[in-house]
């Protein structure tokens, strides 16, 4: 849509340019000949001799004309000079330009604009040659500085972003630069946008999208990370063990020192075994031998 809105404020431009040249070889047609044929009593050879030269100048001047109009879209602006001189900013819209005193010193698009920039073989803080692409996301906010401060704002904004991004890569090992990218691109751009504002231009975002690091390299990290993984998830399971144990150590306590404790917990855990299927509990006192062969009976009978 906007390659065929520029398209469509081009031909207007390109009409408008025409109807000016048209109207303006007409009159100084006119103008040029009219007096001729009052004064020559042989228009013939007066047109033969002065035709030609009075043709030339015509299509000259009327070139002249025809570029002082000019329709810019919304995003474009006009840096104007007044005899070598800055003298404003012009558009959008439709307007003209004198010749001569007046001259554009370029066309600015103040769109936004996305950059790919690329810092190869940069050794980080720990010394991994990495290779760290970005994209960086920039519009013009100060034709002015743009165009008068700086000869190409847009090169000028690429070897700022790689060389912020190789020093950047070297500030950091490895590991940060693969697990904070979002943190790395906010610093990014911060140092992006403040170096860039002196050009005129305004950094609006810069992202991380890729880290290219060594094959081996990777599979070194990765094998690192699954040991971490699994020392952590011992230390975890250790942990619980220590807390279960502690616990364990305060219920005894407790049910030592508490009267008929130790007992309530004893039937307890006799409740919770009675609740299996095929299970028979004889319960009888500590030593009593009756007791002991009943158990042992019932025992035989489960048994046979």
């Amino acid at each position: 849509m906007l390659n065929i809105d520029t398209n469509n404020t081009n031909s207007v431009q390109s009409f408008i340019r025409t109807i000016a040249w048209v109207v303006s070889i007409l009159f100084l047609g006119l103008i040029f000949v009219l007096p001729l044929v009052s004064v020559s009593t042989n228009l013939f050879e007066t047109g033969a001799i002065l035709g030609l030269p009075t043709l030339l100048l015509s299509v000259w001047i009327s070139g002249i004309i025809s570029k002082m109009f000019y329709i810019l879209p919304e995003w474009e602006k006009m840096v104007i000079l007044r005899l070598g001189k800055f003298d404003g900013i012009r558009g959008a819209g439709f307007f003209i330009i004198p010749p001569f005193i007046y001259s554009v010193a370029s066309i600015v698009d103040t769109r936004l604009e996305t950059n790919q920039v690329e810092a190869t073989a940069t050794l980080t803080k720990d010394n991994v040659p990495t290779k760290v692409t970005a994209a960086i996301e920039f519009r013009v906010e100060d034709p002015k500085k743009a165009v008068i401060d700086v000869q190409n704002y847009r090169n000028s904004v690429t070897w700022l972003s790689t060389e912020a991004l190789k020093n950047t890569i070297g500030s950091l090992d490895l590991k940060e630069l693969l697990s904070e990218r979002d943190q790395i691109s906010e610093s990014l751009k911060i140092q992006i946008d403040e170096n860039a504002a002196i050009y005129g231009i305004d950094v609006k975002a810069v992202r991380i999208t890729d880290i290219d690091t060594p094959q081996s390299l990777v599979e070194e990290l990765a094998v690192i990370a699954r040991a971490r993984r699994t020392a952590e998830a011992k230390m975890i399971q250790a942990n619980a063990e220590v807390s279960v144990a502690n616990k364990t150590k305060e219920a005894a306590e407790i049910l030592e020192t508490a009267n008929g404790g130790m007992r309530l917990r004893e039937l307890q855990v006799l409740s919770e075994i009675s609740k299996e299927q095929g299970s028979t509990i004889i319960v009888y006192p500590y030593g009593d031998r009756s007791g002991q062969e009943i158990a042992h009976a019932v025992a035989g009978q489960k048994k046979g």
